[in-house]
């Protein structure tokens, strides 16, 4: 997935996109905020009640979100976001120092786009940001031409060589979507809908028997066929995955035809 970066010179050509930034530290509303005038109109909120302030008179493209608040802290900011029909669409990226798995987790199943750890660097944060803005942008088929007949599948790897390979075994019969980091899966499907998805077991930040109870969680998703992709082939990994909610198992390396009778015997 290729970033998009901005210098100040072309950005002038662009329109501006307006950034909200909710933080309660004074210093770090005026950090990001020189980090991203350039690029953006960043307009700071010292709360989650000055943010909606704020939203009753503009309507920002995205919305980056610290958790630790007091009176009300990000996770309740975003139920509140999500909840509400003029603000459900906005996506929201939480920058915060709260690192442990769960609170990633729980950050990514309440409906934020994407959860950067501080401290981030501006160049890190302007690609995030163009990475989200328009979120279904990012999630175009490899073969989105013609092929609206052909099943679609979800292939989520962060080996680049690895999605690669997926695709060309299987873009002949399938729409094939794919996806390098785990974070981004549950946004991407709220805004696609696969009839099956290939899922990597081990991938930074989230792997993927976190990502499978939250994808069974979300509605529509009970019975898609999820195929665990794995170079754990023990009885004890696969019994963990099943229990998760993982229908099937493929354990790397694995031949072209050995992926495609799999996935065939779901797709028929």
């Amino acid at each position: 997935m290729v970033s998009a970066r901005f210098t100040p010179a072309s950005d002038a050509l662009r329109i501006r996109k307006k950034v909200i930034y909710v933080d309660d530290i004074a210093y770090n509303l005026i950090a990001i905020k020189k980090s991203l005038s350039a690029c953006y109109e960043v307009y700071p909120a010292d709360s989650v009640d000055k943010l909606f302030e704020i939203l009753e008179k503009i309507k920002p493209d995205i919305i980056i979100l610290d958790i630790n608040m007091p009176n009300v802290n990000g996770y309740d900011a975003i139920k509140k976001l999500k909840s509400d029909d003029r603000y459900v669409g906005i996506p929201v990226i939480f920058l915060t120092g709260k690192s442990a798995k769960e609170d990633i987790v729980k950050g990514l199943s309440l409906g934020a786009a994407d959860y950067i750890i501080k401290p981030v660097t501006s160049s890190k944060l302007i690609d995030c940001i163009e990475n989200n803005i328009d979120i279904k942008k990012r999630f175009i088929s490899i073969n989105d031409n013609g092929d609206e007949d052909k099943p679609a599948v979800l292939v989520v790897d962060d080996v680049t060589s690895m999605l690669r390979s997926i695709q060309f075994a299987l873009q002949d019969k399938y729409k094939v979507y794919m996806l390098s980091k785990a974070e981004d899966v549950l946004e991407f499907l709220r805004n696609k809908k696969p009839e099956l998805i290939l899922l990597d077991y081990l991938m930074p930040l989230l792997n993927g028997f976190d990502l499978l109870p939250m994808i069974r969680s979300l509605r529509g998703y009970q019975d898609t066929p999820i195929i665990i992709i794995t170079t754990e082939g023990t009885l004890e990994h696969f019994n963990n995955a099943k229990t998760l909610g993982a229908t099937d198992f493929i354990v790397k390396p694995f031949h072209d035809n050995e992926l495609q009778d799999k996935i065939a015997g779901y797709l028929k």
